[in-house]
């Protein structure tokens, strides 16, 4: 069955059934742009959130990320910040893949309704002018017809009247005669327009209204099939990053896996550690006798050994941030009878009169101003270049990371060495490379840099060494290093390798001086794996397919997208989320 032949006469109908049809299309069209700004405005909140609880570089929070719970967050909020660059993912796919083909099609689709609509007008107008056409054969036919009926009844009368001449009688018989052949050609006419019209009425009802009709039914049943298919990419869009957003919510349950406690009490036991030792018993001194007292060690008056520390690791007397409370009960004989009692005898009666109050004065005399001094020191301490300002443990740590420092710059400057030392060798054997003496000032410089690092390493491990270091655990020793030509015993063994066995060495050499006269690009960081494929329809992107390798030349800056680069030298943005990157270590 189809609206040809079942809708005939229902022109009105179909017009208006299927403009609500387009109509319908539109509606979808803006309620999926609708939901596109959400996504959106949902995914530029989510960036926004998430940068804002992102720690600063050089930040207290960014060193606290040392901590497993510290770094489970910044790895949550690296999560969220892949999930909303899903978000601008759907928001992209169902712009492209629903909203702009749906548009493309309804304007097809209302161009082809138009000229359908425009040709069965047309047709109706042509059966209407035809009718006309036969409706005015009709009228002339009726009237030429009832002249020639009027022309005989007057030739008739006249021939019966005894009056008229034969000329009068002649002439109103071919009257009559000629009204009666207008009228048969009126007649003839009118069948003619009559057969003409019953013929394009036919062709109109049966042809040419049923064949437009059937037209707009095809068109109405493409527009629900695209339409149809509008909706199912509705769900379709969100359930292709599914796999991805399962992915991020599985990173954030692995940052919470990854949390842990034990190892958290350990870094803060590694950061905080001073490697002091703990300040020792102080020793009872009896005020009751009647001799000058010395000075003990280890008594309040001359705080030595642990009490040194109370400057730096806080004050013993207020070891949790509280003044410790003397006794109340009054300090008598009594009180101490586990404390044999003096040789001269006992306490004098000023001391059992008011003991508290001549304790008290005596430990402010001694303890007070030392204290006090300790605590200035403490507000500002004098920062040294052998830290000797931090705690022992602290201080060995810092004086060990910076020899790890210059290792490292001293490492660079002995490659540097021995690099410049292959060069002028490659430059004496082949002159017209370049001038070997040009290499000179650089190799000199190059020395005095190693021997300059060399002083300084050797200066932090003698500070290592007293600060309580172990000296066969120094990653850098500078015995090895002493000597000038230390920085090439490896060039000078390897140059007799190749000298030995390898007499086209020399050609890797050239090969390796020939790449500083290409264009520089930028070097590869790493390689990445395409999880997922990705159009890369967006300006500054590039396309990709599921299982290709591409090269890392950018990483991701937190905004959910790495440069990449193709073996053709294509280079452009495509999702963090969609590859796996490996870096070397």
């Amino acid at each position: 069955m189809d609206w040809g032949s079942e809708l005939w006469d229902q022109y009105d109908t179909i017009e208006k059934h299927t403009q609500s049809g387009l109509d319908l299309v539109e509606k979808y069209v803006k309620f999926v742009k609708e939901r596109t700004e959400i996504e959106q405005n949902y995914a530029k909140q989510l960036r926004n959130m998430t940068k804002k609880y992102l720690p600063k570089r050089g930040s207290k929070e960014e060193q606290e990320c040392r901590f497993t719970n510290h770094q489970a967050f910044q790895d949550i909020l690296n999560e969220m910040n892949d999930y909303a660059g899903q978000r601008e993912v759907i928001a992209e796919n169902m712009m492209i893949k629903i909203c702009l083909e749906l548009t493309k099609h309804l304007q097809e689709l209302k161009q082809e309704r138009k000229t359908h609509l425009s040709e069965a007008k047309k047709a109706q107008q042509s059966l209407e002018c035809s009718f006309k056409q036969m409706e005015n054969s009709k009228k002339r036919f009726e009237r030429e017809w009832r002249e020639a009926e009027r022309a005989a009844q007057n030739a008739e009368k006249t021939d019966q009247d005894i009056n008229a001449t034969k000329a009068d009688v002649e002439k109103a018989k071919q009257v009559a005669h000629m009204r009666a052949h207008t009228a048969e050609e009126c007649k003839n006419e009118y069948a003619s327009q009559l057969q003409k019209y019953n013929k394009e009425q036919n062709q109109f009802y049966y042809s040419q209204i049923p064949q437009i009709f059937n037209k707009l039914q095809d068109l109405d049943e493409r527009r629900i099939r695209c339409l149809a298919e509008g909706y199912s990419m509705f769900a379709e869009t969100e359930k292709q990053v599914m796999p991805i957003i399962g992915k991020c919510l599985e990173g954030i349950t692995k940052a919470a896996t990854n949390t842990d406690q034990k190892s958290d009490s350990l870094a803060v036991i590694e950061q905080h550690k001073s490697g002091f030792d703990r300040p020792g018993d102080v020793e009872f001194e009896d005020y009751s006798q009647g001799i000058n007292r010395t000075s003990s060690d280890s008594s309040l008056s001359t705080p030595k050994g642990p009490l040194d520390l109370l400057g730096k690791n806080k004050n013993k007397l207020r070891l949790f941030g509280k003044k410790n409370k003397l006794p109340s009960p009054p300090l008598t004989p009594a009180s101490t009878h586990h404390t044999p009692l003096p040789a001269n005898g006992p306490p004098s009666p000023k001391f059992t009169r008011d003991p508290l109050s001549y304790c008290l004065k005596e430990i402010n005399k001694t303890v007070k101003p030392r204290i006090s001094s300790f605590r200035t020191l403490k507000r500002s301490p004098a920062i040294t270049e052998d830290f000797a300002h931090l705690p022992p443990e602290q201080r060995r740590k810092k004086l060990q990371q910076k020899m790890d420092e210059i290792g490292k710059e001293l490492q660079k400057e002995q490659d540097q060495s021995e690099a410049l030392v292959k060069m002028k060798d490659v430059y004496e054997k082949n002159p017209q490379m370049g001038n070997p003496e040009s290499l000179a000032p650089q190799i000199t410089q190059t020395a005095q840099n190693m021997e300059r690092l060399r002083g300084e390493l050797a200066k932090y491990e003698s500070w290592l060494v007293e600060a309580g270091g172990r000296g066969d655990n120094i990653r850098y020793s500078t015995h090895s290093l002493n000597n000038n030509n230390g920085a090439y015993n490896k060039y000078s063994t390897d140059n007799a390798n190749c000298e030995a066995g390898d007499p086209d060495s020399s050609q890797a050499i050239y090969a390796e001086f020939d790449e500083f006269d290409e264009d520089e690009m930028d070097v590869p960081i790493g390689q990445c794996t395409a999880l997922y494929s990705f159009p890369g329809s967006s300006e500054g992107t590039i396309s990709m397919q599921e299982g290709e390798v591409l090269s890392v030349v950018e990483e991701d800056k937190g905004d959910g997208w790495t440069r990449v680069r193709r073996p053709n030298g294509d280079e452009g943005y495509i999702p963090t989320s969609y590859v796996k990157i490996t870096l070397p270590k």
